[in-house]
């Protein structure tokens, strides 16, 4: 079995700690509450993401990349709530705004939105089609749980760098023109995130 696990914990950090929606909200919330206050989010993504990958385990994913309709509505959901994100970090640019208008994503939201991101579905599908058959001499309901939850185990540190660097980095935007600087570069990576669902 570790000819098995060693490969899938490679796959889950790599695609875990690589830029993408989830990291791209992570450093935001990071900036605009803090770490402790994005803990819920920071949760809420593995959580969700591991009942996604149980899921793509059990054959669901390739139910969901067999139905090009349902493919599309995803698609569209993940990146109307990503159009949205960005329209909300326009308010990072003045200090204080982004606190006072907006609250930390909740854990069941963050949970919820790993079924519209497509990254995480890309991750699930991919993951359960490469290492479950690797892992076929366990029966079937401990193969998934091992998958499962190596890589979640890896999935969550991923994701809280990206919180933990925002919330280093919230410290030194205080001043204007950093934050300016700082909300248009985090739009313009939330908008590409939106647009390459497409491609």
């Amino acid at each position: 079995m570790i000819e098995a696990l060693l490969p899938l914990m490679s796959f889950a950090f790599v695609s875990s700690i690589t830029p993408g929606p989830n990291n791209i909200m992570l450093t935001s919330s990071g900036i605009w509450f803090g770490f402790r206050r994005s803990l819920p989010h920071v949760l809420g993504i593995t959580f969700g993401f591991g009942v996604l990958l149980a899921l793509c385990a059990f054959g669901i994913g390739e139910l969901v990349v067999a139905l090009p309709q349902l493919v599309i509505i995803l698609k569209a959901l993940g990146c109307a709530y990503l159009l949205y994100l960005a329209w909300q970090l326009r308010r990072m640019g003045v200090a204080g705004a982004g606190e006072r208008a907006a609250r930390p994503m909740s854990f069941a939201a963050a949970a919820v939105f790993q079924f519209a991101n497509p990254k995480a579905w890309v991750m699930a599908i991919t993951g359960a089609s490469a290492f479950m058959p690797l892992l076929h001499k366990q029966p079937a309901w401990l193969a998934i749980l091992i998958y499962c939850l190596v890589f979640c185990a890896i999935n969550l540190p991923c994701v809280s760098v990206w919180a933990g660097a925002g919330a280093i980095l919230r410290r030194y935007l205080e001043r204007p023109l950093w934050r300016m600087v700082f909300a248009a570069t985090m739009i313009v990576l939330t908008v590409y995130s939106a647009l390459a669902i497409w491609f």
